[in-house]
């Protein structure tokens, strides 16, 4: 199946196909292997053409969950019935009407199901409200069927937990499936469906996705709601948004999402047209800065290395200039502001969280790493927090004027190909060699939740060992539509789909 004809949405939006993808709906069977063969927009233009019903597309993914989360550990909650009775009831009509979806179980809360977060402190917490992104996703149409795995409160780049245990890599069940969003990835890899909610404090969209062979953009700050009960994570790193196969999922996706909630703080610009209407339209020739070495300087693996390299000659082979350059970043003082950030904010959702239940925090329900972040959180003060947001500050400041030079920055995703499980979970028992070996796995992504940029994770690589390597491009603030313009050539150069589409594991 060639990506061109994937590539064909228009700015009619979703219901938009081109006559090869009618032509490939035809006579693409219409059966088991159908969610191998179309992405959201394709199996939304199904139902919307009644080729297929949206009962038909549920059970088909509840039939592969059931299938493959033994296997790889994806599910935290099953919203079968549920999907069920949304169906019944009858759905919206939207982008994407009748097409199943999994929720990250993290903060996304719909109300009256359970709400997890990954922490054995939330076992029986029923989630009193729905989420303001959970019901734009449900007015546009998708079947909410489940919630997908985190490590506990999404602290981590992989994703193992004592509450809903390790979740696996569909190309290699030793490896990691990244995290924090590593049950959402997980479970498109596994072709349980072409598209699933994900969240990136750090990378968490980022990372899942170069472990496991997808696309995946993490947007600007302000631009996916967070709320109603906030509207910024981990002092404004946190972003809402999704791992796809295609990069016109993504786009769609964020179409029906995007937009301010009441109480926003900020809300990215706007661009002139949909985000759609972008992946249709070929980038003018962008200026690139190739970023080989992380900002703290930290060793990457060569495969990652050669596979940014090779991301570079593509761009080059496409008209666009790419050359080695390096933004100045002091990371020594941007780690102290991360954890004073993230440290503080755990300390009031653990306490909020110990107040509802009356047991106090420990690790009975916390995990070790968890704790050791809240008892040295409740040490940070408020001015050492006041200095973090001046030095997240001071960084965006710095990489805007770093972008002065250039349209796009070129980077590995991630520094080495997935780990093998065990390595970075919260049960370590040494805090400070755990923080190593994840900022070691992991320096690349960070710097883009600090200064609020657009960032996504293309599936352009593939280790010796046939693991999936990811290559990370971020733009300026407000510009997903670069990205998504991008990321579309880039994908109708070099097709992924039929190389990622299916992780060996599955099988």
């Amino acid at each position: 199946m060639s990506r061109r004809s994937l590539l064909a949405g228009t700015a009619a939006g979703a219901a938009a196909l081109s006559g090869s993808v009618r032509a490939m709906a035809k006579t693409a069977s219409i059966g088991e292997n159908m969610l191998d063969h179309h992405d959201a927009i394709g199996l939304a233009q199904l139902v919307r053409t009644r080729q297929v019903s949206p009962t038909d597309l549920l059970e088909l993914s509840i039939q592969r969950a059931e299938e493959t989360n033994p296997q790889f550990n994806f599910m935290a909650h099953k919203l079968y019935d549920y999907a069920r009775d949304a169906i019944s009831e009858g759905l919206p009509e939207g982008p994407f009407t009748g097409v199943p979806w999994l929720l990250k179980d993290l903060h996304a809360h719909i109300e009256g199901q359970p709400s997890g977060q990954g922490s054995r402190s939330y076992d029986g917490f029923v989630a009193p409200y729905t989420s303001e992104l959970v019901k734009r996703h449900q007015a546009a149409g998708l079947v909410i069927f489940g919630k997908t795995t985190t490590p506990e409160f999404g602290l981590t780049g992989t994703t193992e937990s004592l509450s809903t245990g390790i979740t696996r890599n569909p190309w290699n069940r030793e490896r990691i499936a990244g995290g924090s969003s590593g049950g959402a990835a997980a479970a498109v890899a596994a072709g349980v469906l072409p598209a699933a909610h994900a969240t990136d404090g750090g990378g968490s969209i980022r990372i899942p996705a170069s472990c496991c062979g997808l696309f995946g953009l993490k947007p600007s700050r302000g631009r996916v709601p967070m709320g109603p009960n906030r509207t910024e994570g981990w002092g404004g790193m946190s972003a809402n948004h999704v791992v796809t196969r295609s990069v016109r999922d993504s786009a769609a996706l964020l179409d029906a999402t995007a937009g301010t909630e009441p109480g926003s703080r900020y809300s990215a610009p706007s661009p002139e047209d949909s985000f759609l209407s972008y992946t249709t339209r070929a980038p003018r020739p962008l200026r690139v800065a190739l970023v080989l070495t992380p900002p703290a300087g930290s060793p990457v693996d060569p495969e990652c290395i050669g596979a940014a390299r090779d991301a570079a000659v593509l761009l080059e082979s496409l008209g666009h200039h790419v050359e080695e350059a390096q933004p100045t970043i002091d990371m020594a003082e941007v780690g102290q502001a991360n954890f004073a950030a993230i440290s503080t904010s755990l300390v009031a959702s653990i306490d909020e969280r110990a107040a509802a239940t009356g047991i106090a925090p420990s690790t009975d329900v916390l995990e070790h790493i968890t704790m050791m972040f809240y008892n040295l959180g409740k040490q940070m003060d408020g001015v050492s927090v006041s200095r973090a947001h001046n030095v997240f500050q001071q960084v965006a400041y710095d990489m805007a004027r770093f972008m002065d030079d250039y349209d796009i920055i070129l980077s590995p995703t991630v520094a080495t190909p997935p780990p093998m499980v065990g390595t970075l979970d919260l049960q370590q028992q040494d805090f400070q060699a755990w923080g190593q070996r994840v900022a070691a796995f992991t320096p690349f992504t960070g710097t883009y939740n600090i200064t609020g940029q657009p960032s996504a994770s293309l599936p352009l690589g593939m280790s010796s060992d046939g693991l999936p390597i990811g290559v990370m491009i971020s733009a300026r603030y407000g510009a997903e539509a670069l990205l998504f313009q991008l990321a579309a050539q880039v994908e109708l150069a070099q097709p992924w789909w039929e190389a990622m589409a299916a992780a060996p594991g599955r099988a």
